[in-house]
């Protein structure tokens, strides 16, 4: 049977339902997948929810080959400082001290919540969502992109070599790098496989990378998420030309 070319459809939500069905899709992942709990989560509508939902924008993406209804297989959840002040905070700040970007009063764009439908993670998927980002980022003047990224599961120990290398290699410069509030430290080994930590480091954290990106200091569990979560930190004014054109798609 001939696999039918995905034909991606990007928009930001602008209905209940649009965003239920983001909802939906985050649910798929978070909690059936990752095995994540919270006491917003519907198991009865099958929909992952929390407070900031209703405050945020909700970049979708869709494949409108092989799904004519409204199923969203790719989720990008967006908060600006404005946002974060009608929800009382950024989200990333009950897992991190904020206090070295929001001192910088440039402008802020948190990523949170981004997921992407099983059957798509083969790469284009992820930067097709990349790509309508950045024209968001370019709408809002947004200079400084943050959010948590997750590994699956609580292990430090198995998640040591990869946690490390991120420590070592890829800190986001000091003036921008935010604190974990529940401390674990990244530094873990010092003896690092390169190679075979790069591969269990997950495809979303390598796209930070790959644009410029670092992590703030030390790693927050998330037992409600089953997740080890970090903190990327993009400067937009510091990507190259090259990071700029794989950013904006561009080859």
């Amino acid at each position: 049977m001939r696999s039918v070319t995905p034909q991606f459809e990007t928009k930001i939500a602008s209905t209940a339902e649009d965003i239920q069905a983001g909802q939906s899709l985050r649910y798929r992942v978070f909690v059936q997948e990752l095995g994540a709990t919270g006491d917003m989560v519907d198991h009865t509508l099958r929909r992952e929810v929390d407070r900031f939902d209703a405050h945020a924008d909700h970049l979708l993406l869709f494949d409108r080959a092989r799904h004519a209804d409204d199923q969203v297989v790719g989720v990008y959840r967006l908060m600006d400082r404005a946002a974060a002040q009608a929800a009382g905070q950024f989200y990333t700040e009950t897992e991190y001290d904020l206090s070295p970007l929001l001192q910088t009063e440039r402008p802020l764009l948190e990523l949170g919540r981004s997921c992407i439908h099983p059957e798509y993670r083969s790469g284009a998927a992820l930067m097709v969502l990349w790509q309508a980002l950045a024209q968001e980022v370019t709408q809002r003047g947004a200079e400084i992109l943050f959010g948590t990224a997750s590994f699956h599961g609580t292990d430090l120990a198995s998640l040591g070599p990869a946690l490390s290398l991120l420590a070592r290699d890829h800190s986001a410069p000091a003036n921008l790098r935010p604190r974990a509030r529940s401390y674990q430290s990244m530094h873990i080994t010092e003896t690092i496989d390169r190679l075979g930590a790069m591969k269990t480091i997950p495809s979303l954290i390598k796209a930070y990378l790959r644009l410029g990106g670092g992590v703030g200091d030390g790693a927050f569990l998330d037992h409600s998420f089953n997740t080890t979560d970090v903190c990327l930190i993009l400067d937009t004014h510091q990507m190259s030309d090259r990071q700029r054109a794989i950013y904006g798609g561009r080859p």
